[in-house]
């Protein structure tokens, strides 16, 4: 008896449920898949029929509410310009896949009913679903496909411009395939990242101008249309009766309600009250205080407004005061070591923190992908080769953040602070900490958008002021924010970058140095390393689970190392309150319910 290479059963038992024909040139080609993972396999083989966070008996019907602080100005999601509103790229645009949000990082059919890529993924080809349509009942098409690429990689964010600036050349393959090959500058993640692509009308935009902001709804194929907006206030959705993707087992027991709203207010503390006053009904809780004392209103009390503590499994990511190093006074790697030394998160955690959260060590934290101990094996082969272009510390010591024993008292941590900024170059005269050369004083602005963090900043400066240090806080509004975090006119600024279990392309985003001069990037710090360059390129190379983590943690110390950011602080548990008898699956995805919250319903 003969065996059957594995791989070839997939391609097999792949074409025989999507309709794909398998021939030997496929096997050989590569292998076609209802989804594909970062590394493994997926977790639901091909027939599947719903992700376990989801319903397929939900009611539908009834409204979902939700609040943002800001404003918007546009219905452009895709280009630099504006303030895109939310929902706009969620609901209205589909992408050839759609993630799982119960793995790291794992892709299901959506516009693309199935997938093709070599084990080297240095190609993919997509088969797209002939039922995909546009919201005007007109087909999607290969031609939306390549228009799409095209169009987000001339003229999109730069993400979108630096990802698909990696695509080499585009093939149509019969009538409903394409496939695009990868030049030299793909990686392991390439493929994945094509997969979440969002797709655009080609025909819609062959009569609209796709770079400018505008107001006007665009043609979509997503769950939801818009239905209702009021410029800078608020926007609404409502669900598409007949929606083509309703059906697809990725999707099944999702979108259930028929109207989505996203209320804008002025400020949190507005939005707080509006929420007690029942003007949305779902809140994600980003305050730990405010969880612990401004929930004590009558509709919490009396069981109107039902109060969650939902754990969950993703990263934590980095939530830091960033240092901007475009400005000289954080030029030096010293200098920015000592001021994190000013930041005391034991006495802010218990004073105003209510000891709700954890101290942030890693930009990878809460998750298998934080640096700890020192560096070995494949961590250490990778970060060998550096030797000498970054601190020793990377090798000899763990990174630990200054702490305290939460009194207040910080002496040993300022004497600490001192040492570090006369090494440095700066002194202190006349009680000021000033440079030892030309006397400029060491000051700085902190840029805040969120009110609730004036009081973390406040700490943070009168600590400083021990210092001889000078710094000031400088609160603007969304608009304000937006345009100076855009152009990188800030000192120092409070950011969190979000991470996945699965990273890889995003942290050229934000760490890469092609980043550094790049307009609209997260790249604040502006890191330009090329240690880090090459990390981030291993992290996206990665191969298999193991290869992903060495290459991560190598990559987390090198950033530890260079003192960019001074980190805040993380909660593995997320805060929700909602009103009314909404449902939701007793199951605890990888992350987190807040993640989850498409696959909610009413059951009023």
């Amino acid at each position: 008896m003969t065996s059957t290479p594995v791989c070839a059963i997939r391609v097999l038992l792949a074409a025989a449920v999507i309709g794909v024909a398998a021939s030997p040139g496929a096997v050989a080609e590569g292998t076609i898949a209802h989804a594909i993972a970062m590394h493994g396999d997926p977790k639901h083989g091909p027939d599947f029929q719903h992700l376990d966070f989801a319903n397929p008996g939900a009611p539908r019907g009834g409204t979902l509410t939700r609040a943002l602080v800001g404003s918007y100005d546009s219905l452009n999601p895709f280009i630099v310009l504006g303030r895109s509103a939310a929902g706009v790229r969620d609901y209205l645009f589909p992408s050839l896949m759609a993630r799982s949000w119960d793995e790291p990082f794992t892709m299901y059919g959506y516009v693309a009913e199935s997938i093709e890529t070599p084990e080297d993924r240095s190609w993919v080809t997509f088969r797209l679903n002939p039922d995909a349509r546009w919201h005007d009942g007109t087909p999607i098409t290969v031609d939306d496909v390549i228009f799409s690429m095209e169009t987000l990689r001339d003229s999109g964010r730069p993400s979108f411009r630096r990802n698909y600036e990696r695509i080499a050349s585009v093939e149509r393959i019969g009538t409903n395939g394409v496939r695009f090959n990868f030049s030299d500058e793909a990686d392991n993640e390439t493929a994945l990242i094509i997969a979440l692509m969002p797709v655009i009308s080609r025909a819609y935009y062959g009569d609209h101008t796709f770079d400018e902001t505008t107001l006007d709804p665009p043609l979509g194929g997503g769950p939801y249309r818009i239905a209702d907006l009021e410029p800078g206030r608020t926007i609404a959705f409502e669900r598409v009766a007949d929606w083509w993707g309703a059906d697809l087992p990725v999707f099944r027991g999702q979108y259930n309600f028929d109207t989505l709203r996203f209320d804008y207010f002025r400020d949190a503390t507005t939005a707080m009250l509006a929420f007690q006053s029942g003007e949305y009904n779902y809140r994600f809780e980003p305050s730990a205080s405010r969880w612990a004392t401004g929930y004590d209103f009558p509709a919490a009390r009396d069981g109107r407004v039902a109060l969650m503590d939902a754990p969950h499994g993703r990263p934590g990511g980095m939530r830091a005061f960033a240092f901007n190093t475009r400005r000289p006074v954080f030029a030096n790697r010293r200098v920015r070591e000592a001021l994190t030394y000013g930041f005391d998160f034991e006495w802010v955690n218990a004073n105003y923190l209510h000891g709700l959260y954890r101290r942030t060590d890693s930009f990878f934290v809460n998750s298998s992908l934080a640096s700890s101990g020192l560096p070995e094996g494949a961590e250490l082969a990778l970060l060998e080769p550096f030797r000498g272009q970054i601190p020793d510390s990377v090798f000899t010591a763990t990174y630990a953040p200054p702490s305290t024993d939460g009194s207040g008292n910080i002496r040993q941590n300022l004497r600490a602070a001192t040492r570090l900024l006369d090494e440095a170059g700066w002194v202190v005269r006349d009680r000021r900490r000033v440079n030892a050369d030309t006397g400029e004083p060491l000051a700085f602005e902190i840029l805040l958008r969120d009110s609730d963090d004036e009081k973390i900043a406040l700490s943070f400066v009168e600590n400083l002021k021990r210092l001889g240090v000078e710094a000031s806080i400088r609160q603007v509004d969304s608009a304000q924010y937006r345009e100076r975090t855009a152009t990188y006119d800030f000192d120092m600024l409070i950011n969190r970058w979000g991470v996945s279990l699965s990273p890889g392309a995003e942290q050229h985003f934000y760490w890469g140095s092609e980043s550094a001069d790049a307009e609209g990037t997260k790249n604040y710090p502006a890191v330009r390393d090329p240690v880090v360059d090459a990390l981030i390129r291993a992290v996206a190379d990665a191969t298999d689970r193991d290869a992903l983590v060495a290459a991560t943690r190598a990559l987390d110390r090198v950033l530890l190392s260079g003192h960019y950011v001074a980190p805040l602080y993380y909660s593995d548990t997320d805060h929700i309150a909602y009103w009314g008898d909404l449902g939701f699956v007793d199951y605890q995805p990888l992350y987190g319910q807040i993640a989850v919250v498409n696959s909610w319903w009413s059951n009023e």
